[in-house]
């Protein structure tokens, strides 16, 4: 079967090794990362932290047009491949396992869409990163008391920052905030930009008695 549909990296084309998932070792090895999650104060908590009281926050990989991450990234949310979201989850979550970061949240939340946008597309690829979190630091994943209410329009990279802070403005809501009550919050996005998105869910989770947000994403734009 190998022979007649061998398995290819995404990001570079080359055939993958047995034990390779989606991406070969040495796209995997180039890849930009920040680690950010290494570093109290670092960029992406000193942006947060203008919109909200963030706990600790960290993006992954630094997003660079024109890089095979790029390739990754549309694949992921555009072309179906919803296992690059989990395996990239999986090399997030073991990273944090060893250094211990986030290792006192207790669930996971993924950025929510609309259920229009999610039918049509058919899963949540922020949801997809969130499980390969989720699965390597063993906590639980929490999909269903954070919703977005209002299909507002993509936020595209012609928006500034006060225009993506109210394209975003009260389009979550909570459905219960007894669930996020007294409890630490890891908030899961692909792709940071100005932080809108992320600050308008962690406003939501934070009207909950107690609750605390910490936020990771795939990539900081």
């Amino acid at each position: 079967m190998n022979l007649l549909y061998p398995r290819l990296c995404v990001a570079c084309g080359d055939v993958l090794e047995m034990n390779e998932r989606h991406v070969c070792t040495r796209c995997l090895y180039h890849l930009p990362k920040t680690d950010f999650h290494l570093q109290r104060g670092n960029e992406v908590e000193q942006m947060l932290s203008a919109w909200f009281p963030v706990e600790r926050a960290s993006a992954f990989f630094f997003f660079q047009k024109g890089s095979p991450f790029q390739k990754l990234l549309h694949e992921l949310k555009y072309k179906g491949q919803k296992d690059i979201g989990i395996v990239f989850g999986s090399y997030i979550g073991s990273d944090f396992v060893l250094s211990g970061t986030f290792a006192d949240v207790d669930m996971i939340v993924p950025v929510p869409l609309h259920p229009k946008k999610l039918k049509k597309r058919g899963y949540n690829q922020s949801e997809c990163i969130a499980k390969g979190i989720a699965e390597k630091l063993s906590k639980p994943m929490e999909t269903k008391h954070l919703v977005r209410t209002v299909a507002n329009p993509s936020q595209t990279t012609t928006f500034n920052a006060e225009e993506r802070r109210r394209n975003v403005e009260n389009i979550f809501a909570v459905v219960e905030t007894s669930v996020f009550e007294g409890k630490h919050v890891l908030l899961v996005d692909d792709v940071l930009t100005t932080g809108a998105t992320v600050a308008s869910c962690a406003a939501e989770i934070l009207k909950s008695a107690g609750a605390r947000v910490s936020v990771v994403v795939l990539a900081r734009a």
